[in-house]
């Protein structure tokens, strides 16, 4: 379906006359044909725009009540059922209220072009992301609803309502725009001349960076070429990070480039705090909004690691906030060792927005992390102390030099290092150390005081060991563990990979899926199949210790959450910002439009997925993807390649029963003229002859037509009619239906018991008798000598028709039982369309049994079959 075409009624400040602008429009729209509706406008209490309201159609607003409120909202789902050409849409950044499908109104926006309607809709320049941070600066208003930058770049129209800001305050005057009560206030803060005629130069850029890039994006010449640059940001939990975002999006305009945002996971974010990961989340989000590329890489040197990011990647562009006056050692700062390590790379520094917030460009404050506190931790670090002390102690007692016992306070402070997390406990544990030297080991013992000079030095020396060496030791294990996380994430890979090549069905891969999710994550899986682009039954999989079960998930009711994202292509669920109350989060497994399953992640009480998890759980769903258009493309091709062969059949079939049809009814009517016109000149032997001819003509094409509705039965779902018969029975009477020419060969039956029971479909066990004695009446001469031979073993039934003819050759016996294959070893094979056989064979097949051919010595040929026998218990 084409995607429906956004025009936006673009102004720099409320009053402007976008709404109006919009509803004239429509009018006109209308007045050419255009089938127009209202799905929600803001009067405002304007009486120019409300009466422009009247004589289009209106769409009832969902109510949806809050706090014992009732608001009001657009009805997407009543916009899509209605689906007209063009519906509007007022205030596109406005902000649902809590308990809408979407939590931004521009979402609704968007799924409604998903369904192909076009929307008219309004906006005002300082609700663009990319611009409202400047906007705030200039106005000293913070605007919370805001859209992302594509949404406006990408529309179809853009419609700048403009108008003189003087004339724009004379209309703020007069009640124009606000109630009177309301004036004054607004001409004391946004609507002063200064900020308006500034609001206004940024909504003419923004229009024409918007026709700048649509012409871009239409022209067919354009060849990229300014496309070759990359940018770069870091992104943390950081309040100034989204500014920093934000103007990495702008370079990313302005470059025509691509864009990418880089978080670098340290032992730090083991310290984050809730709020300070959902700020994370958001400012990952935001990126991602702008058209960022998300990249997430392990390591604990910044300056390092992002620039070997930036080498493998080809980053030209790298934006950073700006970094806190700390310098490195050697006075390096860690601007400076990535222009070192990165010679050609572009570096931009953005100043903080909040200056009251210190902000390394990606770090948290350090306080943060260092003071992490434990009381486990300080258990273990106090009684480390403990043990070292009494070590201490013995050590000196039985004779050992003073230095032992330093170097056992050391290696005590080593050790604490390894079994505690916080760094504070490794200065604790140093700092104790040192104290406790002091007091047990020094003179005046059980004192801190130091007589001789030489202490202070031992002590200082002592202390700077011990820091140095647990520093170390934490930053040896902190790499051991982003090793591991690293380790661990390429294994999962690697064996979800694995696992991935083994399934033969698309059940079984989504079952490995979610195996490898649980593996991951830790929560419960629910999968919907999508078949033909119908979303199926779904199948649960729980976690280890979950309280969910099926019939608990089934009573949450989210299937219709699973359909929007089926529908839409989009995520949905917990943690997004559409249909947010849901328990799941849900997303799709799709290969570029093509959806093959919805699966969701069981997000209730528990925190939302991490940046590593999250970048694991699309790597195993893209590798899933992959696999099911690979099992989808190889069933479709089996399918083609089933259709032209089916196809080749019938074409072969349509061409043997044209061709071979023509000679008997050739014959039949050629006889029969030749009798009507010469009935009473024709001797009545020559009558008798005639007749002949036209009944063996006429029974071959009857046998030939009994044969082809076989075959047609049995292309279907055949259902067999199984039952038990004597299978002397059906022999005799299938004799009774074989060609009468059977009279002019010597014909021998030979049953080898009286009561052979077999569970058989009587009618098709006949048709494959009478085939194979046909077959030998057709193939031999007039005098030969045909056996019908019934032989059984305890387990098997086999009959067997042979003849004493001329035999076929070794390559006819390997094709006898082949579709529309015909021997070319007798004259009579040219009346034959090679169906006989292979009809045989498929109906002793769909009885569990066995067919086959064989040259009969010293001449001759014997076509026999087997099945299964049947004991029949005779009560006495």
């Amino acid at each position: 379906m084409q995607e429906g075409k956004l025009r936006i009624y673009f102004g720099y400040v409320a009053g402007v006359g976008k709404t109006y602008a919009m509803l004239a429009a429509a009018h006109e729209d209308k007045h050419n044909g255009v089938e127009l509706v209202v799905g929600y406008v803001e009067p405002h209490n304007r009486p120019d725009t409300t009466a422009l309201i009247t004589g289009l159609e209106q769409l009832s607003p969902k109510e949806i009540t809050y706090r014992d409120r009732p608001f009001y909202e657009v009805d997407v789902d009543q916009v899509i059922k209605r689906n007209p050409q063009v519906v509007i849409i007022d205030e596109l950044a406005h902000s649902n209220i809590i308990g809408s499908r979407n939590h931004k109104r521009f979402q609704d926006v968007e799924e409604i072009l998903r369904a192909g309607i076009d929307v008219y809709t309004t906006l005002n320049v300082q609700h663009i992301e990319s611009a409202f941070e400047q906007i705030e600066a200039i106005t000293g208003v913070r605007v919370n609803e805001r859209i992302p930058d594509y949404l406006f770049d990408n529309a179809s129209q853009i419609e700048l309502i403009d108008i003189d800001p003087a004339e724009l305050i004379e209309r703020l005057h007069k009640g124009k725009i606000y109630h009177q009560s309301q004036v004054q206030q607004s001409l004391d803060h946004f609507f002063t001349l200064k900020k308006l005629r500034a609001l206004r130069e940024i909504a003419l850029r923004k229009t024409a960076d918007q026709v700048n890039h649509a012409a871009l994006k239409n022209d067919s010449n354009y060849d990229g070429a300014y496309a070759k640059e990359h940018i770069l940001v870091c992104v943390s939990a950081s309040l100034t990070t989204p500014g920093v975002i934000r103007s990495a999006a702008k370079l990313v305009m302005a470059f025509k480039g691509d864009f990418t945002a880089l978080h670098v996971v340290t032992e730090r974010d083991d310290y984050l705090t809730k709020a300070e990961r959902k700020q994370l989340q958001a400012n990952l989000r935001l990126a991602d909004q702008l058209g960022a590329k998300i990249a997430v890489i392990y390591g604990e040197n910044f300056s390092e690691q992002i620039s070997e990011y930036a080498k493998v990647s080809h980053i030209s562009k790298l934006v950073v906030g700006k970094s806190p006056d700390k310098r490195f050692f050697k006075g390096r700062t860690f601007i400076n060792d990535v222009a070192q390590a990165v010679p050609n790379l572009g570096i931009y520094i953005i100043p903080m927005v909040n200056e009251q917030q210190p902000n390394h460009f990606f770090l948290k404050k350090r306080g943060k992390v260092d003071l992490h506190f434990d009381m486990s931790d300080l258990v273990k670090t106090l009684l480390m102390l403990v043990c070292c002390t009494i070590l201490g102690l013995f050590a000196e007692k039985v004779g050992f030099s003073f230095s032992n016992v330093i170097i056992l306070y050391i290696l005590g402070v080593q050790v604490n290092a390894l079994v505690t997390k916080g760094r504070i406990f490794s200065f604790i544990s140093s700092l104790l150390a040192v104290l406790c030297f002091n007091f047990f080991f020094t003179e005046p013992y059980f004192s801190l005081r130091a007589i001789d000079s030489s202490y202070p030095a031992t002590f200082f020396v002592m202390l700077t060991a011990g820091l140095i060496t647990s520093n170390l030791i934490k930053k040896i294990k902190a790499q051991v563990r982003l090793n591991s996380d690293r380790a661990h994430r390429t294994e999962l890979l690697f064996q979800t990979n694995q696992a991935l090549q083994i399934p033969e069905s698309s059940s079984e891969t989504l079952a490995v899926t979610a195996n490898a999710l649980i593996s991951l994550l830790a929560r419960d899986i629910v999968i919907y199949p999508v078949e033909d682009g119908i979303r199926q039954k779904e199948v649960y999989y729980p976690a280890g210790n979950t309280t969910y079960t099926l019939d608990t998930y089934q009573n949450l009711k989210e299937s219709g959450v699973a359909e929007w994202v089926l529908y839409n292509n989009k995520r949905a669920g917990a943690t997004t910002d559409t249909l947010s109350a849901a328990k799941f989060l849900y997303l799709s497994i799709r290969r570029k439009q093509a959806v093959f399953a919805i699966i969701g992640i069981l997000m209730a009480d528990t925190d939302p997925l991490d940046p590593f998890e999250k970048e694991v759980s699309l790597a195993i769903l893209g590798e899933a993807a992959l696999v099911l258009e690979k099992d989808t493309l190889r069933r479709q091709q089996q399918k083609v390649a089933l259709e032209m062969e089916q196809e080749q059949l019938r074409s072969n079939l349509l061409r043997s029963i044209s061709h071979d049809l023509r000679t008997p009814l050739t014959s039949i009517s050629g006889n029969a003229k030749l009798m009507l016109d010469n009935s009473t000149r024709i001797a009545e032997a020559s009558k008798q002859e005639l007749l002949s001819f036209i009944y063996d003509d006429a029974l071959w094409l009857t046998n030939l037509i009994e044969n082809l509705l076989m075959i047609t039965r049995l292309e279907g779902d055949v259902a067999l009619n199984l039952q038990a018969n004597n299978l002397d029975d059906v022999i005799r009477a299938a004799i009774k239906h074989v060609d009468p020419h059977l009279d002019e060969h010597v014909f021998n039956l030979t049953i080898s018991e009286a009561d052979l029971f077999v569970n058989m479909d009587p009618a098709l066990i006949m048709q494959v008798i009478i085939n194979l004695l046909n077959n030998a009446v057709k193939y031999t001469h007039q005098g030969s000598t045909i056996d019908l031979r019934v032989t059984a073993s305890d387990k098997t039934v086999c009959l067997e028709v042979s003849d004493n003819g001329s035999g076929i050759s070794d390559q006819a016996l390997a094709k006898l039982f082949d579709l529309f294959y015909t021997s070319t070893d007798s004259p009579d094979a040219a009346r034959g369309l090679g169906i006989g056989l292979a009809l045989c064979k498929t109906i002793i097949t769909i009885h569990k049994g066995e067919i086959y051919a064989k040259h009969q010595i010293p001449s001759g040929t014997i076509i026999g079959f087997t099945l299964p026998r049947m004991e029949i218990k005779v009560n006495e």
